[in-house]
């Protein structure tokens, strides 16, 4: 169990988090967090050296929080196939429902929340965000390669190019959702490039489906 300090620690990100994705960071001050939260200033400043810290820590946390799901999702797909295109494909799928049942409804990206307001940033957050970006498009570059390493693509591509298009379609309809206020965005998105998938490299099990 988390002790005391882990605890109130966790409810001042939260509380952040909120804020930031509601408001935006420069909207977001340590009195805003700390009304939501009930907490003092001391116990803020025991736990972050101010408002860059926790920008710091939160975007840290957030990456973190995505990278503990696609390991699981990964895992849950490689446990029902051992085909690395219908591994691809549920992987998709089970993302989509991942996002379709989270507690948080995702209004928007934190990693564009922190891109588009670059100069309330230490130059280290910022990195770390590109690094993260990066990150995930090397993940998804592995990924696709064990796909063509099997299949022949229909069109000419390659395995950056669609890590490439997946990261965008899913950051793009984060910020299509937080844009529309239509949470549904991002898994409509989603369907469309597994149909996208299945044309492009052929797969008779599945049928197209309709976002």
């Amino acid at each position: 169990m988390k002790d005391r300090g882990e605890t109130t620690r966790e409810s001042i990100l939260d509380a952040a988090k909120t804020l930031v994705m509601s408001k935006g960071f420069s909207g977001t001050s340590i009195d805003d967090v700390l009304k939501l939260t009930g907490k003092t200033k001391g116990a803020f400043f025991h736990h972050f050296k101010g408002k860059a810290d926790l920008a710091c820590q939160l975007v840290k946390r957030y990456a973190l929080n995505d990278l503990k799901m696609f390991q699981e999702l990964d895992k849950q797909s490689q446990e029902q196939s051992d085909d690395p295109l219908q591994q691809m494909l549920i992987f998709i799928e089970l993302f989509e429902v991942y996002i379709s049942n989270s507690d948080d409804p995702a209004p928007g990206c934190m990693y564009a929340v922190y891109t588009y307001e670059s100069r309330q940033f230490d130059p280290d957050v910022l990195d770390f965000v590109s690094d993260t970006l990066r990150q995930w498009t090397a993940i998804y570059v592995r990924k696709f390669q064990d796909v063509m390493d099997k299949y022949d693509p229909a069109l000419d591509v390659t395995a950056r190019q669609l890590a490439e298009m997946i990261v965008s379609v899913i950051e793009g309809g984060l910020v299509l959702q937080r844009a529309h206020g239509d949470t549904d965005t991002t898994r409509r998105q989603s369907i469309q490039f597994r149909n996208y998938l299945r044309l492009l490299f052929g797969n008779p099990n599945t049928k197209n489906e309709a976002a």
